[in-house]
């Protein structure tokens, strides 16, 4: 059964996948997946027309508390992004159930002044008079101020809306629906008092700002048991990377590029494609602001504050930052490459390594951590790469739950090995490459380590007559491997074994430039583990030194 096409959350959707109106990359991908279910091309979810019916008479009944629509009818002011959350949220399916939900987190990404606190407070309206008798919602943010944030929006809207005066009671701690005996509860942020709560529905506000991901983590503990959960996890940028926002965020990219599946998150990342050019492109304001494609106020004043931003250093970060949704101090760093053009080279079949001149390098970082090993071979050209990931085999639980990574499942399909306890158990990593060439029946040309942690390993292997090559780890060695394997992926010139973990690691991985513009992945500004990729640069820079500045020169880094 096919959704009405006329309706906004559709056309928004719609308009969003074929490019008619200016939408960031990953809400593309979100409004894509929406609009073939929507199209009833999903075996598995539907969206209920009825319950998107009911929602939409409920719209119709919420007025607009204040603002340029002050007193309308709110089914008829909001705009389509808006919709979408809504009834992707509310109304996706199983098709086998329609009595579940599809999504049991929901990812708003959004700058400043875009109703995305409005937006929230009118989902817990609606669930408030939906949900079974006796839920609970609770509302969790960085202080008591902003967490209530939410109960002031739905006293508004309660207020303004005759038709919903009689069916809540607005008391001084919560909100009670008297149709359903639901509660809603602003909560004051705690570091270690959130826990046995008994959340239906939660959100988080401006998790950007939180020190850590307690309050998160605390809501989901406490929904176990509740059949159609839900938290909101909503957020502008903040000027600093490490926060609990930037980890949901990074998850979400991963589920809709594909790289960690997962069913039940929707997210819409309004963030722009392009972080440079905010001085002069209207792009950028747009893919931040959703809302000011709707409403030209909101863009007539976005273009005062990026004029004024411009003009006055003094005010550019929080612009920027707040916005544009671009995280102003990280302005330096960058995505490597593109999860989905990495996966264009993943090989169709296992590579046949017998008879290639391979070169090895291994990143063994702290043997708490994940290690790698990657093996590389040219032929015409082209790259051939193989990478291995190494986990200590006491920490795999510990290891999938806070990384959000299966590394049991990877283990079984041979994307990693798991080894020793609580440490990695370098044994196991120098017995695998001492047997690569009986393996793979290969030709080992040399092997690259790090001095830093690989000394005692690099000796070894030196023992057993092989080529062991210390690699420095500096921007301005690793700078034309960083750059080549970029371009020999963008080319179509590279293919590696299929390894899902090693995608995850190219999604987490983040460059870097230092002062004479050489670029480099950096571990401390990369979202997650890395070490396979390393591994893979450290590779190809001994691969490069010896063909392109041995053998051949004619397939060398573009300058």
């Amino acid at each position: 059964m096919a959704m009405d096409k006329q309706h906004p959350a559709y056309k928004y959707a719609a308009d969003a996948a074929a490019r008619r109106v200016p939408a960031p990359r990953y809400v593309k991908i979100q409004a894509r997946v929406f609009r073939d279910i929507a199209n009833g091309k999903n075996k598995k979810y539907m969206v209920d027309p009825d319950r998107c019916e009911l929602v939409g008479e409920i719209l119709k009944l919420i007025n607009m508390p204040k603002g340029l629509s002050l007193g309308q009818p709110l089914y008829d002011c909001l705009s389509g992004f808006q919709w979408l959350f809504i009834i992707a949220v509310l109304c996706v399916v199983h098709r086998d159930n329609r009595e579940k939900r599809r999504y049991t987190t929901a990812v708003l990404e959004i700058a400043r002044k875009n109703g995305k606190t409005m937006l929230v407070a009118v989902l817990f309206l609606i669930l408030m008079l939906l949900e079974p008798e006796f839920s609970r919602f609770y509302s969790v943010a960085p202080d008591g101020q902003l967490s209530r944030e939410i109960q002031t929006s739905l006293r508004e809207f309660i207020a303004k809306s005759p038709a919903l005066t009689d069916k809540f009671k607005l008391r001084r701690d919560d909100i009670l629906c008297h149709l359903t005996s639901s509660q809603f509860f602003p909560l004051n942020y705690s570091n270690s008092r959130l826990d046995g709560k008994l959340p239906n529905v939660f959100v988080a506000d401006e998790v950007g700002a939180l020190p850590n991901n307690y309050a998160v983590e605390a809501m989901r503990g406490g929904q176990v048991t509740i059949l159609n959960k839900l938290g909101c996890i909503i957020s502008t940028k903040y000027p600093r990377i490490d926060n609990p926002f930037e980890d949901e965020v990074d998850m979400a990219k991963k589920v809709l590029d594909g790289t960690v599946e997962d069913e039940t998150l929707f997210a819409l990342l309004f963030e722009p494609d392009d972080t440079k050019k905010w001085m002069t492109s209207d792009r950028i304001l747009h893919h931040a602001n959703p809302l000011a494609l709707d409403v030209p106020e909101v863009m007539e004043d976005l273009l005062k504050k990026r004029r004024d931003a411009i003009f006055q250093p003094n005010k550019r970060e929080y612009f920027i930052t707040k916005h544009c949704n671009i995280i102003y101090q990280g302005m330096g760093t960058e995505t490597y490459i593109s999860p989905s053009d990495v996966m264009k080279c993943r090989a169709e079949k296992p590579i046949d390594w017998t008879g290639r001149r391979v070169w090895i390098a291994a990143d063994l970082s702290m043997t708490t951590d994940n290690c790698a090993v990657a093996m590389v071979a040219e032929e015409n050209g082209a790259v051939f790469a193989r990478v291995l990931g190494f986990i200590p085999e006491g920490r795999i639980e510990e290891k999938s739950e806070e990384e959000r990574v299966g590394y049991r499942e990877f283990c079984e399909m041979l994307y990693c090995i798991s080894c020793g306890d609580s440490t990695v158990d370098y044994g196991v990593i120098e017995d695998y490459v001492l047997g690569i060439e009986d393996e793979y029946g290969v030709e080992v040309v040399s092997i690259g380590v790090d001095r830093y942690n690989a000394m005692s390993s690099a000796q070894k292997w030196e023992r057993e007559g092989y080529d062991t090559v210390i690699i420095r780890q500096h921007s301005d060695t690793l700078h034309p491997p960083t750059k080549l394997l970029r371009e020999l992926i963008l080319e179509g010139r590279f293919t590696y074994d299929e390894n899902q973990l090693l995608e995850i690691n190219f999604q987490n991985a983040k460059c870097t430039y230092d002062t004479n513009m050489n670029q480099y992945v950096s571990k401390k500004r990369s979202r997650g583990k890395v070490d396979m990729v390393v591994a893979l640069i450290n590779a190809v820079y001994l691969l490069q030194q010896d063909v392109m500045f041995g053998e051949a020169d004619d397939w060398a880094v573009q300058t």
